[in-house]
């Protein structure tokens, strides 16, 4: 799909509207073009399977974000010669991997054309299979673990996987730091942050580094022995996938017992959340993600206003307007999940399902097509720093991995 010139968006940003916000556990099937769908009578539904509370709820808020504001510059497209209008469905998955097959269910029940999520590779997963039963395709925003494609043809993704962002980590630690000893915390049971661990040891282990790793138990709030160990072990880095919920608390325990060397995380900590749990704390936090503020100076002042313009939409946001790479992976899965309504020339699941294989669409984050699993064709990430003093993200580097 050809991108909208930018002075079209920044034209439609400048109209007034009130941002749907997102659904607090049962559907919610607002969009900003909810009253249009009324009137002109042909309306495709997009699923939004997405986390708007419990331990990514904040990432979850971040990344409908981006739906929504697709959405609001784009509510239509057309579709075998017809125009519809774009009706957004959003269930809140709460996080749970027991709670979010029951959310999933919602929109089957709601007959949606495509679904876009999950924020956590886990919940994902386990709505899998509620979408394959129903033959809904659904799109995966910032899933990374690679079981969510795995072993089926019906989930796709927008975003780089698990074994390739745990090696840029390692050879981040080893070439940036000279890391010998790597110190690895991971959630049990978290299919992401165990599956970045797995991966992130295996190449640091490759490159001659010897890692220590633990792991904390779902509802821990004290990561007080955690560090200890790994200041006890020498660790060179301290390298912790998790939620941002569990972040916050690792970067406020870790800040207070002076943890001295730099913590590396992953996509999840792209967040508000972080920077303010950084905010004037004598820490070192790099994290790999999948787009850099200010690299689409166009985009991101268009985005800025549209969240600045509205009070709910900012607070979805951590309070500010800070341009996260979640919030950009969601506009471009949105418009990758209309490529495919526009290849199918049907609203049917079904068709909807075979076009996304060839769907071949330039986004805000780069080329986005797909492979023989459903696997976006990615092999960059960007890694930024958390400034403790300005609240802010500093670019780092663009980094790739040999083949």
């Amino acid at each position: 799909m050809k991108k909208r010139a930018l002075s079209v968006l920044l034209a439609a940003a400048m109209v007034s509207t009130m941002l749907a916000g997102c659904s607090g556990g049962s559907s919610d099937s607002s969009s900003a073009s909810a009253d249009a769908s009324a009137t002109d009578g042909n309306v495709v539904k997009i699923g939004v399977y997405e986390p708007a509370s419990g331990d990514n709820g904040a990432g979850g808020k971040q990344e409908t974000l981006g739906i929504q504001y697709a959405n609001y510059v784009t509510p239509t497209v057309e579709i075998g010669g017809t125009e519809y209008t774009v009706q957004l469905d959003i269930v809140d998955n709460e996080s749970s991997n027991d709670k979010g097959p029951s959310a999933a269910a919602t929109l089957v029940s709601d007959k949606v054309s495509v679904v876009l999520g999950s924020y956590g590779s886990g919940v994902s997963i386990a709505a899998s299979d509620v979408f394959k039963e129903a033959g809904i395709p659904a799109i995966g925003v910032t899933c990374t673990n690679p079981q969510v494609t795995e072993g089926n043809t019906h989930y796709f993704r927008i975003c780089f996987l698990d074994p390739f962002q745990g090696t840029v980590h390692a050879n981040f630690a080893s070439e940036k730091f000279g890391a010998k000893k790597a110190y690895v915390l991971t959630k049990l049971g978290d299919d992401y942050s165990t599956g970045l661990g797995y991966y992130f040891t295996q190449a640091f282990e490759a490159l001659g580094g010897e890692v220590v790793a633990e792991t904390f138990q779902e509802g821990n709030s004290d990561f007080t022995s955690y560090i200890t160990s790994a200041k006890k072990a020498g660790a060179d880095v301290f390298f912790a996938p998790s939620s941002t919920e569990a972040a916050a608390l690792i970067i406020e325990q870790a800040a207070a017992q002076g943890l001295g060397m730099p913590i590396l995380s992953t996509d999840t900590w792209d967040s508000n959340v972080i920077l303010n749990a950084a905010k004037g704390k004598d820490l070192e936090i790099y994290v790999t993600t999948f787009y850099q503020e200010g690299a689409n100076p166009e985009f991101d002042a268009g985005i800025k206003e549209w969240i600045n313009s509205d009070n709910t939409a900012k607070a979805n946001n951590g309070g500010d307007d800070t341009v996260s790479g979640l919030t950009v992976m969601g506009y471009d899965a949105y418009y990758t999940a209309l490529e495919a309504l526009k290849a199918a020339g049907s609203t049917d699941p079904a068709a909807v399902n075979e076009a996304l294989w060839n769907v071949d669409y330039t986004g805000v984050t780069g080329h986005i097509t797909f492979n023989e699993t459903g696997d976006a064709n990615r092999d960059t990430a960007y890694i930024k720093q958390a400034n403790t003093e300005t609240g802010a993200w500093e670019f780092v580097a663009e980094q790739s991995v040999s083949k």
